[in-house]
């Protein structure tokens, strides 16, 4: 068996080990049959959000345990190939068989990283919110490069964007912008975005210098039925204005736009569909979103201080830079992890930077778990 081949499958027994530790293999399967036990009990349906708890508990667990169980089975089976085409001189089995690994070396690192995708809210759908920071003119438009790139993402993950609002800047760009984004693990994803964005460029508004320029990413789950936020409605208060879209269907003729102010926290969320009812609706659900997200800082305040509030969009707050000019280099500054396309970073190739982030978290929280820590 060539070299080249069994490091290929030893990074997919790599990969399958922590699928193993990530499922608590040794009691994953006993787990399921207590799961499928408990959803056979005629009276589990007798409180809604506890049977949709365990309903959905016992489907993520079964499809892990069968994803875990094909992935060893194609493994075997490829490896049998390979040694088989090899004795009999089967140079076509055996490349074959070759390709095979490949493509499930792929799918097992993508496994392994959607593994640490475990938190209360990574599973759900969210909220993306970008605002321009210091830089003026330059800053929105490099709010628009941010808002171009996480479109292009969502859109490479077969994920569903819906815009909720958004500010024009004076001269170009956007001042602001937010949307709902829909998919498996929409939030689980995104959520390492949160923070400022520094980019380094020569300015392209005539000016010929190099310019800095900063934006703020925000993201926040959409809250579920499963998750109960109660909003007093003396703390918060609704304004309604008229739209200032850039134009076209986004641009509202009546002061349907809705503003809701959470006075306690001085939250702000906006609104700027058709109707006001609409608004209203969907601003609501936005400042619950944000609200649930401030209890899981709360939470997780030491293990994942990245997360927490945004602080203001300059120098000292960045969690990633990009250079554009004198030189070509994208990295986050809190993993390391760098690259020199920036301009397949600025068309959504993100999976590194977040799965990076991703990865530090889960040892993050591994130590505080040693150390006896919620």
């Amino acid at each position: 068996m060539r070299a080249e081949t069994e490091n290929q499958i030893g990074e997919i027994e790599k990969s399958l080990a922590l699928l193993r530790q990530r499922l608590n293999w040794d009691t994953a399967e006993h787990r399921l049959e207590e799961l499928n036990a408990m959803s056979e009990d005629p009276e589990l349906w007798n409180d809604p959000g506890r049977a949709q708890k365990l309903m959905r508990e016992r489907q993520q667990l079964s499809d892990a345990i069968d994803r875990y169980k094909s992935f060893a089975q194609e493994l075997a089976d490829n490896r049998d190939l390979i040694e088989l085409g090899e004795a009999e001189d089967d140079v076509e089995v055996v490349q074959e068989a070759e390709a095979a690994l490949a493509e499930l070396r792929k799918r097992t690192e993508q496994a392994e990283i959607e593994a640490l995708l475990n938190g209360e809210a990574d599973g759900n759908d969210t909220f993306l919110e970008i605002n321009a920071g210091a830089g003026g003119t330059e800053a929105c438009d490099w709010a628009q490069m941010l808002q171009r790139m996480y479109i292009r993402w969502a859109d490479q993950h077969g994920y569903k964007v819906e815009l909720q609002s958004e500010e024009p800047g004076s001269e170009a760009g956007i001042k602001s912008v937010a949307y709902k984004i829909s998919g498996p693990n929409a939030y689980g994803w995104l959520k390492s975005e949160s923070g400022v964005h520094r980019l380094v460029r020569i300015s392209p508004f005539g000016k010929g210098s190099r310019e800095t320029s900063f934006a703020s990413v925000w993201v926040y789950p959409v809250v579920d039925d499963n998750i109960e936020i109660e909003v007093n409605p003396s703390d918060i208060r609704v304004d309604t204005y008229r739209s200032s879209g850039a134009g076209g269907q986004h641009v509202n003729t009546t002061d349907s736009a809705v503003r809701i102010t959470h006075l306690p926290t001085g939250i702000v969320v906006t609104s700027s569909e058709k109707s006001q009812h609409q608004n209203r609706d969907i601003a609501m659900k936005a400042l619950k979103s944000r609200l649930y997200q401030m209890e899981l800082d709360k939470r997780t305040a030491e293990i994942n201080a990245q997360h927490e509030a945004k602080g203001s969009a300059g120098w000292g707050n960045q969690i990633r830079s990009y250079v554009l000019q004198p030189y070509q280099m994208v990295k986050d500054l809190r993993t390391n992890v760098e690259t020199s396309d920036t301009q397949g970073v600025l068309d959504g190739d993100l999976d590194a930077f977040m799965a990076a982030v991703l990865a530090m978290d889960v040892a993050g929280k591994s130590r505080a778990e040693a150390r006896g820590e919620d």
